[in-house]
C-alpha cells in the first residue's frame, strides 16, 4: 500500500528538517524531527528503515550507546513489524521508550493518521498471507 501524498509530504518534511538540524549540529532538534518522521512513516517499510537509520546515526554522533543499541534492535524489527502489519501507533521510535508501546499521536499529526488502524493492518496482512497460502496449496 503506497503512502498517501499528504502523509508522504509531512514525512519528507520532518526528515528534511531533521537532516538540516543535524548538519547544523543541533542533534536534539534533529532527533525530535526524526521521532515525528517515525510516527508518520512507521507503517511503510522503507521510510521506517530510513528513520531508524537516521536515529542510529544521531545516537552514534551523540556517543549514546543505549540509543545505538536500541536503534540496531529496532532496525532488525522493522521487517517483521511490516510483514505482520503490527507497529505501535504513535510510538516515536527512540530507545527511551518501549519499541512495543503504542502512544498518543501528537495533535498536529492526528489528521494525517486518522485512517491508521493497527488492527486493520494486521487483519489485512493475515488475509493476504492466507490467500497466498491457499493459492500455493491449490495450484
Amino acid at each position: 500500500m503506497p503512502m498517501p501524498p499528504a502523509l508522504r509530504l509531512a514525512y519528507q518534511l520532518a526528515l528534511q528538517e531533521a537532516l538540516a538540524a543535524e548538519r547544523r549540529g543541533e542533534l536534539a532538534v534533529a532527533f525530535v524531527q526524526l521521532e515525528r518522521a517515525h510516527i508518520l512513516g512507521q507503517r511503510y517499510l522503507w521510510p521506517h528503515i530510513v528513520t531508524h537509520g537516521a536515529m542510529l546515526r544521531i545516537g552514534w554522533r551523540r556517543r549514546d550507546a543505549r540509543e545505538v543499541a536500541g536503534q540496531l534492535l529496532r532496525l532488525l524489527a522493522t521487517l517483521p513489524g511490516w510483514l505482520s502489519g503490527w507497529v505501535p501507533k504513535g510510538n516515536p521510535g527512540g530507545a527511551d521508550v518501549s519499541a512495543l508501546k503504542p502512544m498518543p499521536v501528537p495533535a498536529d499529526l492526528q489528521p494525517l493518521l486518522a485512517d491508521y488502524s493497527v488492527g486493520r493492518d494486521v487483519v489485512r496482512r493475515l488475509a493476504l498471507y492466507g490467500a497466498l497460502a491457499w493459492l500455493a496449496a491449490n495450484l
